[in-house]
């Protein structure tokens, strides 16, 4: 896997504990228009977007779901599997075809606590790209409903 500059696994995290993690990964495929999951529901994966892109999205009363972030080679899809009550805070749909690498949560929890070390890194690296889609997802949302120049970052 290549890294990105952006959120990718391996840049992110030590060789040894990148090395482990995708030991564990399986590679799958989700044509255009599949849902990987929905708001609200058990978050019990994530995946490395491949190629393809998937827009991650949120449900808002009376209207349509609204993207969020669109992602893409080498991001992360999925993060509500690590922190409790481990359910998704966002909807997320392939807007291309996806070829990714899935992680079975229940298996990388094991190992982070098998390994501290491995788990605070992985802590590091969602807990980083949390932090960018809150960013992204405030701005986003800041730009559709807000009052012109009110959305202005300090």
């Amino acid at each position: 896997m290549n890294a990105s500059p952006t959120s990718s696994m391996l840049r992110v995290l030590p060789a040894e504990h990148g090395e482990r993690l995708m030991h564990s990964a399986r590679e799958v495929s989700f044509p255009l228009g599949t849902r990987l999951f929905e708001e609200g529901r058990r978050a019990d994966r994530f995946w490395i977007v491949r190629t393809g892109t998937v827009a991650l999205d949120m449900r808002v009363p009376g209207r349509r779901a609204v993207v969020i972030e669109t992602v893409g080679h080498n991001e992360l899809v999925g993060w509500s599997w690590l922190f409790g009550p481990h359910t998704w805070h966002l909807g997320a749909e392939a807007t291309s075809p996806v070829r990714a690498y899935e992680f079975d949560a229940e298996v990388v929890h094991a190992m982070c606590r098998a390994d501290p070390a491995l788990g605070m890194a992985v802590s590091q690296w969602v807990g980083d790209t949390v932090a960018r889609r809150l960013r992204s997802a405030r701005t986003r949302l800041l730009d559709m409903y807000a009052p012109y120049g009110s959305g202005s970052l300090r």
